[in-house]
């Protein structure tokens, strides 16, 4: 009886494992009658306004040509479908499936023609622009490229502003976003593979790779990765970034890119690594993206040498003062407060005598209202932002402090950091935490709580991995070649002999 127990339960955990993974559905096949498919079809979008099923007479045939109204463009449906259609000359005594190559071969002028054979697949071309031909007799449908649904045109990413680079920037159109990268990689090379994501959405995808470039190994765990995800909506970039980062991972930093710059897309693929584009999102995601990427950005490759290495090191140092400067204010002046210049702690010393709040809270307290200001600023309508603006200053600066609430040295450290966060934006979200968890620490074990979260968060960034990629490289492991764009940036008579390559370290 428990031999029975033990593989009853046994069977039972293959069968929730197995329930995780892609679920497998069983596709349905057309029927060989017009109004059997056409009233499928109307039942699966029951009764949608936006649905359209124009029936007509092909050579004696009994046809329907179904669209999604706005999705397609309704000129070139005429002009390359519905106008063929009627006035093109058939052959007699044309069978049907004859009369299927026949039209497509010879009779539709559109340049992207494909076939199906169930209902699944021909329900996506549908939502996705196509106009779909369904003919008396026959069990396959024919779908057209029609689409003309409306887009944003391209404009500069106000996230990612570049003084001397492109000044295009990736919109919501999957195709459109493809071919931006195109244009910059004229290669054969590229290759872009697409998939669909999503039970509900059914949102397309696509995998934008350099073939001589990318490592085997990371695409393929990235592709497994995709594979085995189970989501039934997927509207923006960020719904895929925790299924794209390692098992059990509790890293601060991501190891999944974002950004809207096509050429930035480019020069990392061109590094061995992988774009995703994502139908419906002006972003694209790269994997594996590095630590050290947080500070390099497309304007650094336009200025001199020297100019660019000392913009690098200033990011360097904004990094630190954001999330340490605050949590170092405090642990000096409360456990260390000789370590303050005598004027400057004699001042520190009254203004702190004159408030009601303790150091640690009234920092909490500026940072708490400089967010609220930030995130207000961020969601308001342009023409309140100055307004916003200027109440902000006066509440957070000068009142809080002529009212004994705030002591200035306290609102000019989170004025410093909070500039210094914005040197770094991929950071700020991370930067943020990190400011907190430091403010504490040093509140309460001083500067010995600041070195000790240091190194706890040196082991975390250490130990990360992004597809069996160190979170951390060139620096660690050590590789000499790299650090030409890390520690330094190189000219491009140097940066451009070799490429540096990403791969696994198990290759």
């Amino acid at each position: 009886m428990n031999e029975l127990l033990k593989l009853w339960k046994y069977f039972s955990a293959s069968d929730s494992q197995s329930g995780n993974t892609k679920k497998q559905t069983v596709k349905t096949r057309l029927y060989d009658n017009t109004d059997k498919n056409t009233g499928y079809i109307q039942a699966k979008f029951d009764g949608s306004a936006d649905l359209t099923v124009r029936n007509l007479s092909v050579n004696e045939k009994r046809c329907a040509v179904v669209t999604i109204e706005g999705m397609c463009d309704k000129e070139t449906l005429s002009l390359s479908v519905i106008s063929p259609l009627l006035k093109s000359f058939y052959p007699d005594k044309t069978e049907k499936l004859e009369l299927l190559g026949y039209i497509e071969k010879y009779v539709l002028s559109a340049s992207d023609i494909s076939r199906t054979d169930n209902f699944e697949d021909l329900l996506q071309m549908i939502m996705s622009g196509f106009a779909v031909l369904i003919i008396e007799g026959c069990s396959t449908a024919i779908c057209i490229g029609v689409q003309g649904y409306s887009f944003r045109n391209v404009t500069e990413p106000e996230s990612e502003v570049s003084e001397r680079g492109s000044r295009e920037g990736f919109v919501e159109p999957l195709h459109i976003n493809m071919s931006l990268l195109r244009r910059r990689i004229k290669n054969p090379k590229l290759k872009m593979e697409t998939m669909i994501l999503g039970e509900l959405s059914k949102t397309e995808i696509c995998l934008c790779y350099i073939t001589d470039a990318v490592s085997d190994s990371i695409l393929k765990k990235l592709k497994d990765k995709l594979n085995s995800i189970d989501i039934d909506t997927v509207l923006a970039s960020g719904y895929l970034v925790s299924f794209l980062e390692d098992e059990n991972d509790r890293s601060f930093f991501s190891g999944v890119g974002i950004t809207e710059r096509p050429d930035t897309v480019g020069g990392k693929i061109n590094e061995g690594r992988i774009a995703v584009l994502i139908d419906g999102t002006p972003s694209a995601l790269i994997v594996p993206y590095l630590f050290v990427e947080n500070f390099q950005t497309m304007g650094d490759y336009s200025y001199k040498p020297y100019y660019a290495t000392l913009i690098r090191w200033l990011k360097y140092l904004c990094f630190f003062v954001a999330s340490l400067l605050p949590g170092i204010y405090i642990a000096v002046a409360l456990f260390n407060p000789e370590l303050f210049p005598e004027q400057i702690l004699n001042q520190l010393e009254t203004s702190i005598g004159n408030t009601p709040f303790s150091l640690v809270t009234e920092i909490l307290l500026v940072l708490f209202m400089y967010e609220i200001m930030r995130e207000a600023g961020l969601r308001l309508p342009k023409s309140l932002g100055h307004a916003v603006s200027i109440v902000g200053a006066l509440v957070i600066g000068d009142t809080a402090v002529s009212a004994g609430l705030i002591v200035a040295p306290s609102l000019m450290i989170v004025a410093i950091t909070a500039i210094a966060s914005y040197v770094i934006p991929n950071l700020y979200p991370q930067l943020y935490v990190l400011r907190i968890l430091f403010i504490f620490a040093g509140g309460i074990l001083g500067i010995w709580g600041i070195v000790l979260l240091f190194c706890v968060l040196t082991v975390n960034v250490c130990g990360k991995s992004v597809l069996g990629v160190p979170y951390t490289m060139p620096v660690a492991p050590f590789n000499m070649f790299g650090m030409r764009d890390v520690a330094i940036r190189a000219d491009w008579k140097i940066l451009g002999k070799k490429r540096t390559i990403i791969k696994d370290v198990a290759e």
